[in-house]
C-alpha cells in the first residue's frame, strides 16, 4: 500500500470537499482517502491498479485538480540514452511522481509531481539509489507564499471589483434612500441610460474579478455535482439577467415587473470575493504552526569538501557530511558532533529553556540553535528523516483526519447545495403564484441562493484541527493521529509506566549489599560487565557505578539474554551472572533469603532491589533510586482534579510502588507486571471506568500504548513506543498530558461551537431569506444583506477557530524541591 498527501484546488465548501473524496475513493485500489478543506489538502492509501496519475485525473474530472508542482534536477553520470532510461524509470517510481524528462543532453531531468506529496529531495535520492547522483536545481514555492500570493490575488480582485461596483451601488441604492439623487439621475443621465451604465459595469465585475465563480460554479453545475460557487453563479446571474431583461428587453415584462437589481449582483460578488480573500489570510494563520515548523529548517548548510568549508543548499547535503556550525547558526540536520563544544538550545524540541551542552559523541537535532561555540558535525539524518521533519509529518497527517464528528457533517452538506437549488426554486414559485410581484419572487430566491453557503459547515471541523494540533505541537504536544483529539477528551482514566514517564529514566545505584564469601568490588565488576550490553536504564546505574569505582575496562561478556520483567543472564569470565528481580531468582531456583529484609528495607525506602547470583549463589543486592520528575507529582493532582483516575503500572515490587504511589499521590498503583501483563491492566481499567489513555516511553510499553483508547509516549522515549502511540510529548514532561487533555478539550469545545454557528446560521436565516417573515412583518433580506451575511458566517467560523492559538500549556502547581525525591526503578 502508498500513502500519499497532497494539495487540491477548486475547493470552497464541504460539498466541494465530499465530492473530490467521492473521486478519489472511486479509483480502482484506493483502500482509504480523506479530504481537508481547511487545509485543502487529500490524504489516500492505495495499491495497484491505482496511481498518482488515476488519483490526479479522477480529481480533474470531477472540477477539482490536484495541486502539482515540477522540480529540475541535476543529474551526474549519464553517459547515453540507456542511462536516462534508468533515471527516468527510477523517477517515474517514486510515489507522487506524475511524470519524468530527462534530457541527456543538459544532464538534467524535469519531473512534475503532487504538490505535497514528496519533496524535490527525495526525488533526488531516487536517481542517486539508482546509481546517478542528483541534486535539485531549485525549490517550488512553499506552501505559505502559495497562501499569500493567494490573498494577494483575492485582494486586487475584491478591490478591483469594489471600484466597479461603487457607482452601481450609490447610485441604485442612494436613489432609493435620498429622492433627490434619484430625480437628478432621471434629469440628467435619464434613467434608460443610467440602466445601460449599471449593466457595463456590473457585466465588468461579472467576467472580470467575478469570472472565478462562473468558471469553477457553472461546470459543476453541468456535472450535476453544485457547490458553493454553484449558488453564486446562479444567484448572481438570475439578478443580472432579469435586470439585462428589463433594460434591454423591457416588452416581455409586465410594468410591475420593471425593477432592476444590478447592484445586487455587483455587490453580491463583492462581498464574497471580500469574504474570500479574509477566508484565505485566516487560512494561512491557521496553518502557521507548520510553517513555523518548517521556517526552522535553514536554507543553507557549511560542509567540509576537500578540507574547505563549501556552502551548498540544505537539499544537498547527505549522510555522511561533515557539517560546519558557528555560533548562533541553525543545526541543519540531524547529526552526532565530531569535534569541538558548545550549548545548544532545543526549546523547540523539548520547551526546555536551559540550553543543552554539547560535545564530542553528542547528537544534535536539526532545527534547533547553536549558541556559543563551534562544532563539527556528521549527518546521520537529513531531508525527511530528520527529527523535525516527522515532527512536521505527524503533524500533518493529523490535520489530515477525519474525525467522528465529521461523518454527520459530510452526510449533512453532501445533500445540502442540491436542496438548497430546490428550495430556491420553490421559493420563487410560490411567491411566483402568491406574492406581490415576480420581482418579489426574484430576489426572495437570489436571497435563498447566496445565503446558504455551506462553506462555515465544510471549515468547521478541519479549521480546528488545524489550529488545534498546530497549536499542540508548539507547546511539545504532537498529535500523531487527529482523532485522538476527539477520543482524548473521553478519557476517565490514565495509566502511567514510571521508569522514564514518571521518574527521569536516570537511575543511580545507591546500596550494595554482599553476602559472606564475596567481594564487593568484584560482585559489581562483574555485574557491570554483565548489564554492559544492555540499555535499560539500570543496566547504565549498574555500569556508570563500576566506572566510577575502578577505571579499567570491563570484561567481555558472553551469551547475555535479557529478559523482559525478570533481569537477565550472561556469562563472563567463564562465570554465569544473572541479575534481577526475586521472581528471576525464584524462577532459577536460586535462594536468596539472606537478602530479602535487606530488599524489603530498600522497597520501603523507594529504592528498587536488585538481585546478583553467581555460579547459582545468591551474591549480593543492589539498590537502584531514581529521581522522580519535578512535575509528575503536580500532573497527577492535575489529572485528579479533572476528575480522572491515576493509576501506576509497574514492574517493580509491591512494596516500592506504594513508596512511589503515596510520594506523587496517585489513585492507585500495581506492581510487579510483566510487559504481558499491561495491556491486561489497561483492559480492566476500561472495563471498570470507561476510556483510557496510557503513558509509557519504553520498548515493552508498545503492547499498552496500543491497546489503550489514546496512546500518549514520551518523545524522550524509544522510537517503537513513539510509533505505537497516539500523541507524543516531546519534552517527557507528565505535565504535559495535562496540556494535551486539556486541548482535547479545547478543540472539540471548538468544533461544537462552529457547527452550532454553521448550522444555526443556515436553520435561522434560510427562512428569512425565503421570506417566510414578509407577510406578517414586512422583512425581506435582500441579496446584498445576505451575501454579506454569508461571508460573515465563515469568517466567524475561521476566527473562532484561531482563538485555539492563544492556547497555553496546562497550568498546575509548580512541585516543591521535596517532590523531587529519589523514587525506585524497576525491573520493568
Amino acid at each position: 500500500m502508498t500513502d500519499l498527501s497532497f494539495g487540491i484546488d477548486n475547493m470552497s465548501c464541504a460539498g466541494c470537499a465530499g465530492r473530490a473524496l467521492k473521486a478519489l475513493a472511486g479509483v480502482d485500489g484506493v483502500s482509504e482517502a480523506v479530504v481537508n478543506l481547511a487545509a485543502e489538502t487529500a490524504r489516500v492509501r492505495f495499491d495497484a491498479p491505482a496511481s498518482p496519475a488515476a488519483l490526479s485525473a479522477a480529481l480533474a474530472t470531477a472540477g477539482y485538480p490536484a495541486r502539482q508542482a515540477e522540480t529540475r534536477l541535476i543529474v551526474d553520470g549519464m553517459t547515453c540514452a540507456s542511462c536516462a532510461g534508468r533515471v527516468t524509470r527510477a523517477l517515474e517510481a517514486v510515489p507522487g511522481v506524475l511524470s519524468a524528462e530527462v534530457n541527456l543532453a543538459t544532464d538534467s531531468a524535469s519531473v512534475r509531481y503532487l504538490d505535497g506529496a514528496v519533496q524535490p529531495v527525495d526525488i533526488a535520492a531516487a536517481s542517486t539509489a539508482a546509481g546517478y547522483a542528483a541534486r535539485p536545481q531549485g525549490d517550488t514555492p512553499p506552501a505559505a507564499d502559495r497562501k499569500a500570493a493567494e490573498a494577494e490575488t483575492l485582494k486586487q480582485a475584491t478591490l478591483l471589483a469594489a471600484l466597479l461596483a461603487l457607482p452601481v451601488f450609490l447610485g441604485e441604492m442612494g436613489g432609493h434612500l435620498f429622492p433627490a439623487l434619484h430625480h437628478w439621475i432621471a434629469g440628467t443621465i435619464g434613467m434608460q441610460a443610467w440602466r445601460v451604465i449599471q449593466f457595463v459595469l456590473t457585466t465588468a465585475i461579472l467576467v472580470g474579478p467575478g469570472r472565478r465563480f462562473y468558471t469553477l460554479g457553472l461546470p459543476a453545475l453541468f456535472r450535476g455535482a453544485p457547490e458553493m460557487n454553484s449558488l453564486v453563479a446562479l444567484g448572481t446571474l438570475a439578478a443580472w439577467g432579469y435586470s439585462t431583461v428589463v433594460t434591454f428587453a423591457p416588452g416581455l415584462l409586465p410594468d410591475s415587473a420593471q425593477a432592476v437589481y444590478f447592484e445586487s449582483a455587483a455587490v453580491i460578488v463583492v462581498l464574497i470575493l471580500l469574504g474570500r480573500w479574509l477566508e484565505a489570510r485566516a487560512k494561512g494563520r491557521a496553518g502557521e504552526a507548520i510553517r513555523k515548523l518548517i521556517g526552522l529548517r535553514p536554507q543553507v548548510a557549511r560542509v567540509e569538501r576537500d578540507g574547505q568549508p563549501l556552502e551548498i543548499a540544505i537539499d544537498a547535503v547527505a549522510v555522511g557530511d561533515v557539517v560546519l556550525l558557528r555560533p548562533g547558526e541553525t543545526v541543519p540536520v540531524d547529526g552526532t558532533v565530531l569535534s569541538g563544544s558548545s550549548h545548544v538550545d532545543e526549546s523547540m524540541l523539548t520547551g526546555e529553556p536551559i540550553p543543552a551542552a554539547k560535545a564530542e559523541g553528542d547528537s544534535v537535532t536539526g532545527g534547533t540553535v547553536n549558541r556559543n561555540g563551534a562544532l563539527r558535525l556528521r549527518a546521520d539524518r537529513v531531508g525527511r528523516d530528520t527529527a523535525l521533519a516527522r515532527i512536521v509529518a505527524m503533524v500533518e497527517d493529523a490535520q489530515a483526519t477525519r474525525l467522528p464528528i465529521q461523518s454527520l457533517v459530510d452526510r449533512i452538506t453532501l445533500w445540502f447545495v442540491p436542496v438548497v437549488l430546490g428550495l430556491a426554486a420553490l421559493t420563487f414559485l410560490a411567491w411566483l403564484v402568491f406574492g406581490p410581484s415576480l420581482p418579489f419572487a426574484v430576489t426572495a430566491a437570489v436571497s435563498v441562493l447566496i445565503i446558504a453557503c455551506p462553506c462555515a459547515m465544510g471549515l468547521a471541523t478541519p479549521t480546528s484541527i488545524v489550529v488545534g494540533t498546530g497549536r499542540a505541537a508548539a507547546l511539545g504536544v504532537l498529535f500523531r493521529r487527529g482523532d485522538a483529539l476527539q477520543s482524548l477528551q473521553g478519557v476517565r482514566a490514565v495509566a502511567f509506566d514510571k521508569t522514564g514517564t514518571l521518574t527521569e529514566g536516570r537511575p543511580a545505584l545507591t546500596d550494595l549489599d554482599v553476602l559472606a564469601g564475596f567481594d564487593a568490588a568484584e560482585v559489581l565488576r562483574l555485574a557491570a560487565a554483565a548489564e554492559a550490553g544492555s540499555e535499560h536504564p539500570l543496566a547504565r546505574a549498574v555500569v556508570e557505578a563500576a566506572a566510577a569505582r575502578d577505571a579499567s575496562p570491563l570484561p567481555q561478556a558472553h551469551d547475555m539474554q535479557a529478559d523482559p520483567g525478570f533481569g537477565l543472564s550472561a556469562t563472563v569470565e567463564g562465570r554465569a551472572i544473572l541479575i534481577g528481580a526475586a521472581r528471576l531468582m525464584a524462577r532459577e531456583g536460586i535462594d536468596h533469603d539472606a537478602l530479602t529484609p535487606a530488599a524489603d528495607a530498600l522497597a520501603a525506602r523507594g529504592r528498587t532491589p536488585l538481585y546478583v547470583a553467581i555460579d547459582g549463589r545468591a551474591a549480593a543486592l543492589i539498590g537502584v533510586a531514581d529521581p522522580v520528575k519535578p512535575t509528575a507529582r503536580a500532573a497527577i493532582s492535575a489529572l485528579r482534579a479533572r476528575g480522572i483516575r491515576t493509576v501506576m503500572l509497574t514492574g517493580d515490587t509491591a512494596a516500592t510502588a506504594r513508596a512511589v504511589a503515596r510520594e506523587l499521590g496517585l489513585d492507585e498503583a500495581r506492581a510487579e507486571l510483566l510487559p504481558v501483563d499491561k495491556p491486561e491492566a489497561i483492559a480492566a481499567l476500561q472495563a471498570d471506568l470507561g476510556p483510557a489513555a496510557f503513558v509509557g516511553d519504553g520498548i515493552n510499553d508498545a503492547p499498552a500504548l496500543a491497546r489503550a483508547d489514546v496512546g500518549i509516549a514520551m518523545g524522550t522515549g524509544t522510537d517503537i513506543a513513539i510509533e505505537s502511540a497516539d500523541v507524543v510529548l516531546m519534552s517527557g514532561d507528565p505535565e504535559a498530558v495535562v496540556t494535551a487533555l486539556a486541548v482535547s478539550a479545547r478543540v472539540m469545545a471548538n468544533i461544537r461551537q462552529n457547527l452550532f454557528w454553521a448550522f444555526g446560521y443556515n436553520t435561522l436565516l434560510i427562512p428569512v431569506a425565503a421570506g417566510v417573515l414578509d407577510p406578517a412583518t414586512g422583512l425581506l433580506l435582500s441579496p446584498m444583506l445576505a451575501a454579506g451575511a454569508m461571508a460573515l458566517s465563515s469568517l466567524f467560523v475561521l476566527g473562532n477557530a484561531l482563538r485555539l492559538r492563544a492556547m497555553r500549556p496546562a497550568a498546575a502547581a509548580h512541585p516543591t524541591p521535596a517532590m523531587a525525591a529519589p523514587a525506585a526503578a524497576p525491573a520493568e
